[in-house]
């Protein structure tokens, strides 16, 4: 279980260079890019089929079910979070995104096998406190407020959140469905994302080193991410994996200030404390094994 959550982990940094490699990819619309970067996910799965003399039609036949949930997860993620930054401020929206971790560790204990402890809830609240500071520390005034006028952002936020923590607490119910199957849900999903671009946006290709941009996140966070997720809440402790994921602003945001895109704060300073403290609050169990666990991940007697 352990390196199930170790390779899971990976994603999170992985996820953390999205933010650099978008502001770098230039003015490509949202849904062109998910269709342009899933694109090149979906390549590499089937050049790695290919390869092996695997049986592409093979790769895409798995349960309705499966499909649903990976397709669902995938596409229908993106869709909210993309209407949310259209529909209300880019703080609120975020914030109300980054309620997944929590709604994964807490809905974690529905899952068989799984017991919710202390340190998992704290640990994941520690994570949305600093994120909140860091997400609210950003904008303009300092600070965020929810308003009226912005219902219909809030709720596409919150239905964000809601997908991705959906997804990934359903995909452990289908552990027998091999990490594989993502490269088909990421060619559904190119395909789905094309058609939304095509309906709503228009097409604006990328110039010069833009398209290293595009290319490097379909083999990153809108690639192999994908992958290494789908492994790790399978197969790894999902409720560790939730908490460490709020890591992932705190490590987007270290790296713009590391390629000059935002300069070092207190605040960021304080959100590091709080992101880090409780993912290894909520990973205790695993960075201290003299704490006796089930092979679930919940402590022994």
């Amino acid at each position: 279980m352990r390196l199930a959550t170790a390779i899971g982990g990976t994603t999170i940094v992985m996820w953390s260079t999205l933010a650099v490699l978008t502001a770098l990819s230039g003015a490509v619309p949202p849904f062109q890019l998910v269709a342009m970067a899933f694109s090149v996910a979906a390549s590499l799965a089937i050049t790695k089929w290919l390869v092996r003399g695997e049986g592409i039609r093979g790769r895409f036949r798995w349960p309705l079910a499966a499909w649903l949930v990976g397709v669902g997860g995938l596409f229908g993620y993106h869709v909210f979070y993309f209407l949310a930054l259209r529909t209300a401020p880019a703080v609120e929206a975020n914030l109300l995104n980054y309620l997944w971790p929590l709604l994964i560790v807490v809905f974690s204990a529905l899952l068989p096998g799984h017991r919710l402890r202390w340190w998992h809830v704290a640990g994941t609240l520690a994570g949305l406190a600093g994120t909140a500071l860091l997400i609210g520390g950003g904008s303009g005034d300092g600070g965020f407020g929810f308003r009226g006028e912005f219902a219909l952002g809030y709720a596409a936020g919150v239905a964000a959140a809601v997908t991705w923590a959906a997804y990934s607490l359903l995909s452990r119910r289908f552990a027998h469905v091999p990490t594989d199957a993502v490269g088909a849900f990421c060619a559904a999903t190119a395909v789905l994302a094309a058609l939304a671009h095509l309906a709503f946006e228009t097409t604006v290709w990328p110039r010069g080193g833009e398209w290293l941009a595009v290319l490097a996140m379909g083999m990153g966070p809108v690639g192999a991410a994908f992958f290494t997720w789908d492994y790790g809440v399978k197969h790894g402790d999902i409720r560790v994996l939730g908490a460490a994921a709020y890591a992932t602003p705190l490590l987007s945001t270290l790296l713009l200030v590391a390629v000059g895109e935002a300069r070092p704060t207190l605040t960021l300073a304080m959100a590091c404390a709080l992101i880090t403290g409780g993912a290894a609050l909520a990973a205790s169990e695993m960075l201290f094994p003299g704490r006796r666990s089930d092979r679930h991940g919940a402590p022994g007697a």
